[in-house]
């Protein structure tokens, strides 16, 4: 089995489409299926990795937290979603976390994950900070400029919508449910998971993401 390769510019260009209520129903076909007709293993190598986007938002201490800055050179996980989300964006950050500690922990140590809200306003630092430490105390999560969020989700292929009110009342973030991963080697986002990416794939992947290796 191989793993599938694409482009991140067909990726970017189809971000669009890759659009998730987070009610285990997805919008449209995931964007990792754009010129794949079929996933041999879960995570999809691109042939033109994604620049790391210049992203600065408030972490859950209330600090400013620079993307680039406090991931360079590390081994990196980032996922776009909200703490509303009845199932995808929890299972997600569920599952990266139970794998995370399959790693040696120097590996721990060095593997950083990073939760961007797509919906700022009510994810607050605290509120964030909450919720993420009951998933795992040392994932990042930053909160901010929804704007600024959703142009770097966009810069890396994920698309995100403003949350709004439907008509039950629920406050519904669309957003994509893909989790790229970034090279410790080179800081390029070069590896997509998508949302039904199990714990037992990232347990295989993880190891070798760590290194900057393909998975």
């Amino acid at each position: 089995m191989r793993t599938t390769r694409v482009t991140a510019a067909a990726l970017a260009a189809a971000a669009a489409l890759a659009l998730t209520a987070c009610s285990g129903e997805p919008a449209k076909k995931p964007v990792a299926e754009v010129n794949a007709p079929a996933q041999k293993k879960a995570g999809t190598v691109l042939d033109r990795p994604f620049d790391k986007p210049d992203l600065t938002l408030t972490d859950t201490t209330g600090q400013q937290w620079n993307l680039r800055e406090r991931t360079k050179g590390r081994p990196t996980l980032i996922y776009f979603g909200y703490t509303n989300c009845p199932d995808v964006c929890p299972l997600t950050m569920s599952n990266i976390a139970v794998a995370k500690k399959a790693l040696p922990k120097a590996d721990q140590d060095q593997l950083q994950v990073v939760f961007v809200t797509t919906d700022p306003e009510r994810d607050t630092p605290d509120s964030l900070g909450a919720w993420l430490k009951a998933q795992d105390p040392s994932f990042i999560g930053l909160t901010g400029d929804f704007a600024k969020i959703q142009a770097a989700a966009r810069s890396i292929g994920i698309g995100i919508d403003p949350a709004k009110k439907e008509a039950d009342g629920k406050v519904v973030s669309m957003h994509g449910a893909q989790v790229i991963a970034f090279s410790p080697k080179t800081d390029e986002g070069y590896v997509l998971y998508g949302e039904n990416t199990t714990v037992d794939d990232y347990t295989k992947d993880l190891p070798k993401i760590v290194k900057g290796e393909n998975p």
